[in-house]
């Protein structure tokens, strides 16, 4: 899927920072993959995103925890609209 990896890295890189202030390129990044994702893909490239921001949540504490629910919570919102 065109971007997918692209985009789990760096939402896996953001989530391992925490830092609160990256939660906007967070979710440019993934509405940048749903931009470029064909229409059949944009669910299932969610899912994946979705399914590793929560397996990054069981391994994280504090900001970290805290940067992955908030990616979720997004995903959970973009695959409401698909």
């Amino acid at each position: 899927m065109p971007g997918l990896a692209e985009c789990q890295s760096l939402l896996r890189l953001l989530i391992a920072r925490g830092d609160p202030k990256a939660i906007p390129i967070a979710k440019g990044a993934i509405d940048q993959y749903l931009n470029t994702a064909p229409v059949s893909a944009r669910g299932r490239g969610l899912r994946v995103l979705q399914r590793d921001a929560l397996d990054q949540h069981n391994l994280a504490v504090g900001v970290q925890r805290s940067f992955a629910e908030t990616v979720d919570a997004y995903i959970e919102r973009k695959l409401a609209d698909e």
